[in-house]
């Protein structure tokens, strides 16, 4: 990811804006992947990419997406486009960090 699009994905995830990626030579806009909520990872796994499409891109490119009809190759592409443009991976908490101590008892 270049400094350009770090420096987007942090103020896109900072006001809520939507970022873009392009599928079929279309630019399409992407919530932040930081927004997408577990039924929509579930729906990208499944396989009901227009389920996918209703929650994650802007209401306005829904039905461009399901015209558009691309290909799984064309998906794998455009989802991994829109996470780095919005500098998130989706379904990947940040969580709490493994202490480095061992806790066992001697």
């Amino acid at each position: 990811m270049t400094d350009s699009n770090i420096t987007d994905a942090q103020e896109n995830e900072a006001t809520g804006t939507y970022g873009t990626a392009t599928v079929c030579d279309v630019e399409l806009r992407v919530k932040p992947a930081n927004q997408w909520r577990p039924s929509y990872i579930r729906a990208l796994r499944e396989g009901d990419y227009d389920a996918w499409a209703a929650g994650v891109l802007h209401a306005d490119d829904v039905q461009t997406f399901i015209d558009l009809d691309p290909t799984f190759d064309e998906i794998n592409e455009f989802t991994s486009a829109a996470m780095e443009t919005t500098g998130d991976t989706a379904g990947k908490s940040s969580g709490r960090a493994r202490s480095s101590r061992s806790t066992r008892k001697r």
